[in-house]
């Protein structure tokens, strides 16, 4: 089945949008702030080797969790109340952690802070599909600008705000970031809830829309991504690309200061290449749905990527803001991967099951990487093998971006559940 996409005015779906920008700028934030905070961390709460080894496992890994439950949780409640509980459990998760005592709670909390986010990040894109499916690529660019922009704040202004007050207050204060993300979307379930009361007569007359008011899908056939090419190859594309993003994360300010740079350096470095997402993020989605061939885009990208791990691998403190422009402007292979969960799904349920599975795959794989880099370096003695696994991981990347090259849709090839009455239900759902 061919999308039928009618250009609609933005009355009625300000609500939509702004919901959608607040929480991608609060996506990031809670992860991010905490790196250049280790320092104080160490010594208040008792973080070691092993428990530092386990926060930076965190996020990945209950992202990965939560991205493969979000579809199920969707699928019943709905896009909008899945959504604001998400948003309920992140904010308590943060605001908890800020008055952690020890390092074992610290890292509790800090998980519930990760699952509200990993069901945030899930349901970002089938979101732009609903409300916007005719200004996917413009609302996608300013919801991965947004993203990159809550990513690059937090850990720039972690240290200057803990010195001014302490490092529970610099990472509290993020939580009402995301506690804003409510406002809109109560705005948006008023409007809703007004637009349900007033088309009732039309569901009294036989009409039968296939996606309740509340944003569930009941009529939509349940997919198996598992069995799709197209869920598989975007699930290894963001596998490579994450875990080289988080190994970044974990790794590149005590990679940077055991090379000569002080801290706020070092995390004035994570914050640049961090902010760098800006540029691609708005680049990516206006420029790749253009393309025939988005692998074009890329290997640019890929190449990117190369360039900076190679040039802080052979030259750490000679040229470091040279290599880590390189890496940070790789980082449109994520931007292009929060894309193609829209570009290769025809419906909003089609969106859902893509973005859960590859998502929850893909960080999955990227949640070991931070752990493997750290231990290959502590049984090598060098950062050789290390940085030989970032190439890895690109090598990875790349086959999936094979994978997801072609024009198809999970729709078409993930086989579906049979129905009630034993017949296959059809491969593209409407």
């Amino acid at each position: 089945m061919t999308n039928f996409v009618v250009k609609k005015p933005w009355t009625g779906r300000i609500g939509a949008l702004l919901g959608i920008m607040v929480l991608a700028l609060s996506l990031r934030t809670a992860v991010s702030v905490v790196p250049p905070l280790l320092g104080e961390l160490r010594g208040e709460l008792g973080f070691d080797a092993s428990t530092i080894g386990l926060l930076a496992m965190l996020p990945p890994l209950v992202f990965a969790i939560f991205g493969l439950l979000t579809p199920a949780l969707v699928r019943r409640f709905g896009l909008e109340k899945v959504l604001v509980a998400a948003v309920v459990l992140a904010v308590a998760g943060q605001l908890l952690r800020a008055g952690s005592g020890a390092v074992w709670p610290f890292l509790g909390l800090s998980a519930v802070v990760m699952a509200g986010y990993g069901i945030g990040n899930v349901v970002l894109p089938p979101l732009v599909k609903k409300y916007f499916p005719d200004r996917v690529g413009v609302v996608t660019a300013g919801y991965v600008t947004l993203l990159a922009v809550g990513t690059a704040l937090s850990p720039q202004l972690a240290v200057p705000v803990a010195g001014l007050t302490n490092w529970r207050v610099s990472i509290g204060l993020w939580s009402m970031v995301s506690l804003v993300v409510l406002l809109p979307w109560a705005m948006q379930a008023w409007r809703d809830r007004r637009d349900r009361l007033v088309l009732a007569g039309a569901d009294d007359a036989g009409l039968s829309p296939s996606a309740g008011g509340d944003g569930t899908v009941s009529a939509v056939p349940k997919l198996l991504p598992w069995r799709s090419p197209v869920a598989w190859g975007l699930a290894i594309f963001l596998a490579g690309n994450s875990a080289q993003t988080y190994v970044y994360f974990t790794w590149l300010p005590p990679y940077l200061s055991g090379h000569g740079l002080d801290a706020a350096t070092a995390g004035s470095a994570l914050a640049y290449f961090a902010i760098l997402g800006l540029p691609v993020s708005l680049l990516v989605p206006l420029w790749i749905p253009r393309m025939k061939n988005p692998i074009f885009a890329i290997l640019l990208f890929a190449a990117c990527w190369a360039t900076g791990h190679l040039g802080l691998y052979l030259s750490p403190s000679d040229g470091t803001w040279l290599w880590v422009t390189f890496s940070g402007l790789g980082q449109g292979t994520f931007a292009t991967a929060l894309l193609m969960v829209n570009l290769r799904s025809r419906t909003t349920h089609g969106s859902a099951v893509l973005s859960g599975f590859s998502q929850g795959v893909g960080y999955a794989f990227a949640g070991v990487a931070p752990l493997f880099f750290g231990t290959i370096r502590d049984a090598t003695g060098s950062w050789t093998a290390s940085f030989a696994m970032l190439g890895v991981c690109l090598v990875v990347m790349l086959a999936g971006a094979v994978m997801i090259n072609p024009k198809r849709y999970i729709e078409d090839s993930a086989v579906v559940a049979v129905a009630p009455g034993g017949a296959r239900a059809g491969g593209a759902a409407s």
